[in-house]
């Protein structure tokens, strides 16, 4: 492997490209350091403690949103805007046509519609965000006019992420915004690792408990390896077809079925609707004791309890809907099937691969063209989609509960986390074997 990295490293343009990665990535801790003015850090650090929406969010932004920096909302209003484009794709047929006949002018425009999409969605967190701020007290100016430039800032932050993310995939080796979200995750574990390290020194934390903790870190990884890497080849078999006067014979291919479809996008939907809900009450929240415990009214139904109003909604969620609760992770493990199911309907369109193979003359052998195949692959797709599921709904409640199971508090091993980091890593490291193969380079992994 060092080898092959030294070798890429020889080759101007992948040098070029590879310190440029670098250089954004400079750029980003930079951005992470220049912070809103007027800005009162107990307050905020005391309403950071606890709320595990915005733990997440500054988990994904590198800790920006700790530091109530420019880009504390980070990339997330892209990654929502370009979530939200491609299921349009689906919906409306008008946006279905120009993502599949309009070539590079198609994909530019819907790149353009995701920009200003992100906009509007950056703009409407900003201000929920920058509101909910004030009223915590966060902000030593109250005026209406900090609050507008906190927004812009805010959003201008954003939109340098977005921009900074393109420019990495045009002269970078990766995709940007993969590569963004990548760098904010892994900034946070040194912090992680000096907080383990001084809480095993202080005894507050058992060494076998960490080791274990470690190992089955390790197996989580090599299994999310595993899920990224595998795939059901479905053969396939082309007709023999005569051009003029040639015959071409016929030839064995196959259609690559990923195992995980999904990706990271069904865990983190599922995070979403688990936490989003208790934070907009807290966002839309005007007084503290709106919220408080002796507000919160019910109804009552037999043994069955209904909150009626927002403080007992609040009270519910926070009481009921904790990471270590049952009914948490419960919830949490059927959202993620769910959404793993529908994005993988959503992304394997298994009707276009079915007319492509007829189009083409290849067929699968055994299987008839036309509907029966699109059954067929139906089929395949719903089996290795179900395995799928099962594993990313245990991914994504095992290791808070391994974590609980072993006391250990001073390393966060979430699962979207791990399916990101492994995910962008494998990526680029494919990326950069591709552009070592056209130099007849050996890649990183031994073939």
């Amino acid at each position: 492997m060092l080898t092959s990295l030294r070798a890429a490293l020889l080759v101007p343009e992948i040098r070029q490209r590879i310190l440029f990665v670098f250089g954004a990535f400079a750029l980003f801790v930079f951005m992470i350091h220049v912070q809103l003015p007027n800005v009162n850090e107990a307050a905020w650090q005391q309403v950071l403690n606890g709320n595990a929406f915005t733990n997440l969010l500054g988990f994904l932004s590198g800790g920006a949103l700790q530091k109530l920096s420019i880009i504390a909302m980070g990339i997330t209003p892209y990654i929502n805007a370009s979530i939200i484009m491609q299921l349009m794709t689906v919906v409306l047929p008008q946006l279905e046509e120009l993502a599949k006949k309009g070539g590079e002018e198609g994909r530019k425009q819907i790149s353009q519609y995701t920009r200003w999409l992100t906009i509007v969605l950056a703009t409407v967190q900003a201000y929920f965000m920058a509101n909910f701020m004030n009223k915590s007290g966060v902000f030593y100016d109250n005026s209406m006019w900090f609050m507008l430039f906190a927004v812009v800032t805010m959003v201008a932050g954003t939109l340098f992420l977005m921009w900074l993310g393109e420019q990495i995939s045009d002269r970078g080796i990766g995709n940007g915004i993969s590569l963004i979200i990548f760098i904010g995750i892994v900034l946070r574990y040194p912090q992680y690792v000096a907080q383990t390290y001084s809480s095993v020194s202080a005894g507050a934390e058992g060494l076998l408990s960490l080791i274990a903790y470690i190992l089955i870190a390790i197996g989580i990884i090599i299994s999310i390896v595993f899920l990224y890497q595998g795939q059901r080849r479905i053969p396939v078999q082309q007709a023999r077809r005569t051009v003029g006067r040639k015959m071409f014979a016929g030839r064995s291919t196959y259609i690559p079925l990923r195992l995980n479809n999904a990706g990271v996008i069904s865990i983190i939907f599922a995070i979403s609707i688990l936490l989003l809900p208790q934070q907009a009450m807290s966002w839309l929240n005007h007084g503290a004791a709106a919220a408080s415990a002796a507000n919160a009214t019910y109804w009552h139904l037999g043994f069955l309890s209904f909150p009626t109003n927002a403080a007992a909604i609040q009270e519910f969620f926070s009481v009921y809907f904790t990471p270590q609760s049952w009914l948490y992770n419960v919830v949490y493990f059927v959202l993620v099937v769910v959404f793993t199911f529908f994005y993988s309907a959503i992304v394997v369109n298994t009707k276009d691969i079915a007319d492509n193979l007829k189009k083409t003359g290849a067929f699968v052998p055994g299987i008839r063209p036309g509907q029966p195949t699109v059954d067929y692959i139906n089929k395949i797709l719903l089996r290795i989609t179900t395995a799928a599921a099962i594993y990313l709904g245990l991914l994504a409640v095992v290791p808070g509960l391994v974590q609980s199971g072993l006391s250990v508090t001073t390393f966060y091993l979430g699962s979207t986390s791990l399916l990101i980091v492994v995910g962008v890593a494998l990526d680029t490291i494919t990326q950069i074997e591709a552009r070592l193969a056209m130099r007849d380079y050996r890649g990183f992994i031994k073939k």
